[in-house]
């Protein structure tokens, strides 16, 4: 098979069609999907040789696999990032990310502003394996700088947050990590690899769940793990290796077909975001209404600096707490209730009762999760017929 040729010098729309593409020998267009477990050898030797890694090429799918490998290829190119390992999902991408790299007695600071199984994961898990995790208000840099300690490994945050859509100075928290010896994971989810680039903000690694965006069409599962080459050899490949939690060939394809047209889906949503946004803004049973793409949002001035363009996501506070919103969402006929974003179709969720069940009542208004409050996905229907669904479905909130 033959690699394309790099596609660095080429702008993001181009990565996502031809980044990373293998053909075979029978020239195929569409990427070709591999679903084999194992590859065979034209000798015991050249076996020997791949094992210990003198011979390049694929010895075991678990390992890597050449449909996987051009999924890789392609977030590397446009991620600007050295290397990457896929995963079987989008927590798999973020557990390993920052539990591969540390071991008993190291130390996590996490934003507090977190999705829920992130939360579990830095504020449950991580202890059971004598990890320590001190958690911060993200907005606030002193405390970033003050749960600092000798044995600070990792920072991890999400920027725009789940579900308040909060935007962290990721450069200025990259220096205090960097400062402080420790690394910067940052999950992407919300701002895409489209409208933001953290490596380029200073960050260390970049996660992503696939299953939202990069698929968005509710198809199949999906996450990856972007960094310098040295992050991914030392702590990543062997761990994905020895315990397993790799992509099927098949999501793999999925995703590389869902790249193709990711710059597309997500600008036509970001378009709908902000026409949805605009009209809830004014309503007079929304409350309160956050969008990265208003002037008005809390951080409008980072997003300036650090995005390139809002969220294809949506918060906003209902009148009436958790009655109104649900209310609100059972009169919806466009707007679908689901617990995922990114998609092709546009989706609601209430965070306090899916994504953010499990934290306390006081856990979410500190995070400024209220019962009213509801997070909208946007999909690529036309903005008019969204906005009308949410007028009429607002009449009976």
């Amino acid at each position: 098979m033959s690699e394309s040729k790099s596609a660095s010098r080429h702008r993001p729309e181009t990565r996502l069609v031809h980044g990373g593409t293998l053909r075979s020998q029978f020239g195929e267009t569409s990427e070709a999907l591999f679903l084999t477990q194992g590859y065979v050898y034209d000798s015991a030797e050249q076996c020997e040789a791949r094992f210990k890694g003198a011979d390049p090429g694929f010895i075991y799918s678990r390992y890597s696999n050449p449909t996987i490998a051009m999924f890789e290829r392609r977030m590397i190119e446009l991620e600007g990032a050295e290397a990457a390992r896929s995963t079987a999902t989008g927590m798999a991408a973020v557990t390993t990310a920052i539990l591969a790299p540390l071991k008993a007695g190291d130390h996590v600071v996490a934003s507090k502003a977190l999705f829920g199984s992130c939360l579990y994961v830095v504020q449950d898990l991580l202890p059971r394996y004598g990890i320590q995790s001190t958690l911060v208000d993200g907005l606030d840099l002193d405390q970033w700088k003050k749960a600092v300690r000798p044995n600070t490994k990792t920072f991890f945050l999400e920027s725009p947050t789940n579900p308040t859509l909060d935007v962290l100075d990721i450069p200025a928290i990259a220096e205090i990590a960097h400062q402080g010896g420790a690394r910067l994971v940052v999950d992407n989810v919300f701002a895409t690899p489209i409208w933001q680039s953290p490596l380029s903000l200073g960050a260390d690694v970049v996660v992503y769940s696939a299953t939202k965006h990069i698929d968005g069409q509710g198809r199949c599962l999906g996450g990856i793990i972007l960094s310098s080459e040295a992050f991914i050899a030392e702590h990543i490949h062997n761990f994905m290796r020895q315990t397993g939690p790799s992509m099927s060939p098949f999501n793999a394809w999925v995703l590389l077909k869902g790249l193709e047209t990711l710059g597309v889906r997500v600008r036509a949503q970001t378009e709908n975001a902000a026409k949805v946004a605009d009209a809830l803004a004014k309503h007079p049973k929304i409350t309160r209404l956050v969008y990265p793409g208003r002037a008005d949002h809390p951080q409008a001035e980072t997003v300036s600096k650090q995005m390139r363009a809002g969220s294809t996501l949506v918060g906003f506070e209902v009148k009436g707490g958790k009655a109104g919103a649900f209310r609100c969402l059972n009169a919806l006929k466009i707007s679908r209730i689901s617990n995922n974003l990114g998609d092709a179709k546009s989706l609601v969720t209430h965070p306090a009762t899916t994504t953010h069940q499990r934290l306390t009542p006081d856990a979410r208004a500190e995070l400024g999760i209220s019962e009213g409050f509801v997070r909208f996905s946007a999909g690529l229907e036309h903005a008019d017929d969204l906005v009308e669904d949410f007028e009429q479905a607002l009449e009976k909130a």
